[in-house]
Order: C-alpha cells, then sequence, then structure tokens
C-alpha cells in the first residue's frame, strides 16, 4: 500500500509469495520491503518494472529475496552499494540520497539476518535476505 503511488505511476508490477509470519519490528520490516521494491522499480531499464518478492524456508530461518527485471549492477559492487552514501550512478540520472540500502543493512543485520545481492548488469537484480526463527517469549 505504501507504494501503491510509485508503482501505479510506472506501471510496475508487484508479486508475491504467500509470505510467513516472522518474529520481527513490523515497521521496519515494512521499510525494508519498501526500500527494496521501491529500489526495483526506481532501477529500472526500458521496460515496466516487474517485481517478485519471495521466500524460502531454511534450517534455522527464511530466506526472503526482491527480484527485478532492472538494470543489474556489476557483482563486484556487491558489497558497496550497502555502504552509506554510496551511489553507482549520477545523481541526475537517478532519484535517492544512497542511503536507503544501508537501511536496509542495519535493519537485517539488527534481527540477526544478512543481505546481499545477486545481480548481472542489464539482467536484474536479486536481494536476498535471512531473518532468522528466533522463540516467541511467553
Amino acid at each position: 500500500a505504501n507504494l501503491e503511488a510509485l508503482t501505479a505511476e510506472s506501471g510496475a508490477t508487484v508479486t508475491h509469495d504467500p509470505l510467513p509470519t516472522v518474529h520481527a519490528d513490523r515497521s521496519q520490516l515494512v521499510q525494508l520491503f519498501q526500500n527494496l521494491i521501491g529500489n526495483a522499480v526506481k532501477f529500472r531499464g526500458e521496460q515496466l518494472a516487474r517485481v517478485h518478492v519471495g521466500v524460502e524456508r531454511e534450517e534455522d530461518g527464511w530466506t526472503f529475496f526482491v527480484r527485478d527485471n532492472g538494470i543489474g549492477i556489476e557483482p563486484r559492487f556487491g558489497e558497496r552499494i550497502f555502504g552509506i552514501f554510496q551511489r553507482l550512478h549520477e545523481r541526475g540520472r537517478y532519484p535517492g540520497t544512497g542511503v536507503g540500502l544501508a537501511i536496509c543493512k542495519r535493519i537485517v543485520e539488527r534481527h540477526g539476518g544478512r543481505i546481499w545481492i545477486e545481480s548481472e548488469p542489464g539482467k536484474g537484480a536479486t536481494f536476498c535476505f535471512t531473518i532468522p526463527v528466533k522463540e516467541v517469549p511467553k
């Protein structure tokens, strides 16, 4: 719902698998998904953005992914993009401050997980992150 205007304006399609309930800070997870989906729409190529949010159950938690058909990035920049104020494009080409992915990294790490990207230029990007399963206090 937070991205409804952006997706409608850009013509983007966002789909998702059934998502699990996790023990986590709701507002931070909203911000995490909003940043990742928003970036997928922002860094689209010539075609309309297609974004899919998925999840896989792992032994010790969940691995979520946000996959897009956008411009992608060089694998050598995979770690750099999670640094604060790190941008790969000149300011006039794409809007933003370079803090969104740094915030995503902080949120994931705060929840005991890790975040990474799988991408190639021109072939889209898949941002993956883990959220460990935690016992809910009684």
